[in-house]
């Protein structure tokens, strides 16, 4: 495996970006830690592949951290386009006495989609930033 030079660790990058529908808005949670976090559930279509009926989706759990990007999921509903770009990280927890952990998407921005032509979808509010 070798040694982690720091010009390796420089070109490192966690960057994520998803254009999807949401299917799961939550309520914002007060952790035990006493932070605060929105969960949202995107859903984004796999390109179709030669050979396959019907392409699949994936769903993707979206946390919402910052101020910003917590009132914007509080302002998403079931069915809406958005656009979320962010990291993905690997939580822990408890849950039920064991510990779990979830990779997840951690927003730093979070909006609307565009309107695509003719799909009758508003584009919404001025997008969310991380602050």
């Amino acid at each position: 495996m070798g040694t982690d030079s720091r010009q390796d660790r420089d070109e490192d990058e966690n960057s994520v970006r998803l254009v999807g529908r949401v299917t799961g808005v939550g309520q914002a949670v007060t952790l035990p830690s006493g932070d605060v976090v929105h969960t949202i559930r995107v859903t984004v279509t796999r390109p179709s592949s030669p050979g396959v009926a019907r392409a699949g989706v994936d769903a993707i759990d979206v946390a919402c951290w910052s101020g910003a990007t917590r009132r914007a999921a509080g302002r998403l509903g079931a069915g809406d386009r958005v656009v979320v770009e962010g990291a993905l990280r690997r939580r822990f927890f408890r849950a039920g006495g064991a510990p779990v952990s979830r990779y997840e998407v951690e927003a730093a921005r979070l909006r609307r989609a565009p309107r695509r032509p003719g799909s009758g979808t508003s584009s919404g509010p001025a997008p969310a930033e991380r602050r």
